[in-house]
């Protein structure tokens, strides 16, 4: 995928004087300040918190009110969404949205992730951190690190033998194998965890995420008969996994991807990689805020119920300063990233030179 980028890209040891991008970045910011889309919303986060709760609750009692019934296939649905949209309050209280003080923030992401997720907060925050640092930024970003997917053409180009066939048609596997982002969240979290490494409150996460992992089976087989039992696991943990990664994967997936040693200005990277998602309110609702993701990264602190506003502002700033805002519908950012894997999956087998190099190569 090719774009133009702005002037304020540049490569290598090469040094240019920063641009009005640049420089007028902190008119934005203050722009933000100045309309209070900073302050916290507390009430907001309280409200959606016990709502999902209640909601919560009133799943499990479905579960003892059904019995023995395949039924509870749909409570175990039920109890995946809710488990992603309390993700997504884990995700915002991470990034300091919801109160004032970073400590109760911290606490409240890690006691959330863990108790209801099943993920190390730690684990997160450092990998979520890389990836709000450097959005797409080959070998620095961990979300676009070559696994089961290759999301850029240098890691597809590394494809041999039988896999190159299939990572050349990656784009239609992608969101089947969302089905397993659930527990390739809850393993990568257990590995990081237990590793030697310091990790950050390391027994406190152990004992929840323990629990926590062997709460839902031990319920499931307890209750249920043992196909059913094992039904309503997979069924949960599937329906927990696309729910996230369709979450996260319209935000920057298909945008431009720059090679390790570009340098651009944090205004045109955070908004050059990052997608929003139109429908309003709903939509608010339905990713938890993520499909304002280009207000996201530029102000990672801004409570959900701002960014609305937020986003009339970066439009105006990004025609002003010739910046693409890019922002498309769910559907069609679905039907851009099978496209776009699928033409990444073509370079597997091959020597391949990213194109975002050779725009850059000349700053």
């Amino acid at each position: 995928m090719t774009t133009t980028l702005p002037t304020s890209v540049r490569r290598g040891p090469r040094v240019r004087q920063p641009n009005a991008v640049v420089l007028s970045y902190s008119e934005l910011l203050k722009a933000v300040k100045a309309e209070g889309l900073l302050e916290r919303r507390v009430g907001f986060y309280a409200t959606l918190f016990s709502v999902l709760v209640l909601l919560m609750a009133a799943a499990w009692f479905g579960f003892a009110l059904i019995g023995d019934s395949w039924f509870q296939l749909l409570i175990a649905a039920a109890v995946g969404v809710l488990c992603t949209q309390l993700s997504f309050l884990a995700h915002e209280a991470g990034h300091r949205q919801i109160f004032a003080s970073r400590r109760a923030n911290d606490w409240s992401a890690r006691l959330l992730a863990t108790s209801v997720a099943g993920i190390s907060y730690s684990w997160w925050e450092q990998k979520h951190g890389a990836h709000h640092n450097h959005p797409n930024v080959v070998s620095k970003d961990p979300d676009i690190a070559t696994g089961a997917i290759a999301f850029h053409a240098e890691g597809a180009a590394t494809r041999q033998g039988p896999l190159s066939f299939l990572t050349r048609k990656q784009g239609w596997f992608f969101f089947p194998l969302l089905l397993l982002v659930g527990l390739g969240l809850q393993i990568d979290s257990v590995r990081f965890i237990v590793r030697r490494a310091k990790v950050t409150h390391r027994w406190v996460e152990i004992p929840i995420l323990a629990v926590r992992l062997a709460l839902l089976p031990v319920l499931a087989f307890t209750f249920l008969p043992p196909g059913m039992a094992a039904a309503f696991i997979g069924v949960q943990l599937a329906v927990f996994g696309f729910y996230m990664g369709a979450s996260f994967a319209p935000n920057h997936k298909g945008m431009p991807v720059l090679p390790a040693d570009s340098r651009v200005d944090f205004f045109s990277r955070q908004v050059l990689t990052s997608r929003n998602i139109s429908g309003g309110r709903f939509m608010d609702i339905l990713l938890g805020g993520l499909n304002r993701q280009a207000e996201h990264h530029l102000f990672p602190d801004m409570p959900r119920p701002q960014l609305d506003r937020a986003a009339v502002i970066v439009r105006e700033y990004c025609s002003k300063h010739q910046v693409p805002y890019t922002e498309t519908t769910l559907l069609q950012s679905y039907g851009i990233i099978v496209r776009y894997l699928n033409q990444v999956g073509l370079a597997a087998g091959r020597h391949f030179e990213c194109p975002m190099a050779t725009v850059t190569r000349r700053y």
